[in-house]
């Protein structure tokens, strides 16, 4: 089975790696030095979203049933055969937004340079040489995980059964907990 991106809510600090990396990863140097110095500057197809206390790394899910690729006017938005990501072909892209309204994981967004539609594509770069997504392996917290579903239900299962034998506690105490801890409000 293929590998995709799973998120660890309870793990996200905001340190917004993802972002950065992201960004890198879609620029035309590909590295943080020449990414900052471009024009237009790159654009991050993941967003770190504070909620309260807690963060989340919002991005395109992919969806199996996907409602961008159904409301798309001209196809722009489609599902790659040999991946099953969904991209948009930005020669067919008519700025339309049409899935940026549709998402319900406001996954899309529009570029404000480009005026087309720009969501997270997978690095398909990188999967194809055996890496992780750029988000992911910047990721310092391990909130963004890279695995089959088979590996991410058995990590789950392992935390769930540390916690159970730890008296419901949780994983251990951490430096990541501080940090968690010291956004909570008071």
């Amino acid at each position: 089975m293929s590998r995709t991106i799973f998120t660890v809510v309870e793990r996200c600090v905001a340190c917004k790696s993802c972002e950065i990396a992201c960004a890198v990863e879609h620029s035309r140097s590909k590295t943080l030095a020449g990414a900052i110095l471009e024009t237009p500057p790159p654009q991050r197809r993941i967003n770190v979203e504070g909620v309260g206390a807690y963060s989340y790394p919002s991005r395109c899910q992919h969806c199996a049933d996907a409602a961008c690729i159904t409301a798309c006017p001209t196809g722009a938005m489609q599902r790659d055969g040999g991946t099953d990501k969904v991209f948009s072909d930005h020669d067919k892209c008519i700025g339309c937004w049409m899935c940026v309204v549709v998402c319900p994981f406001g996954g899309v967004t529009a570029d404000p340079v480009g005026k087309k539609a720009l969501k997270c594509d997978g690095c398909p770069e990188r999967t194809a040489r055996g890496e992780a997504p750029a988000c992911a392996a910047a990721c310092p917290t391990d909130t963004l995980l890279y695995l089959t579903p088979e590996e991410f239900a058995a990590q789950r299962r392992q935390a769930t059964a540390r916690a159970a034998v730890c008296g419901g506690q949780p994983e251990s105490a951490n430096g990541m907990d501080i940090l968690r801890s010291l956004k909570r409000p008071h």
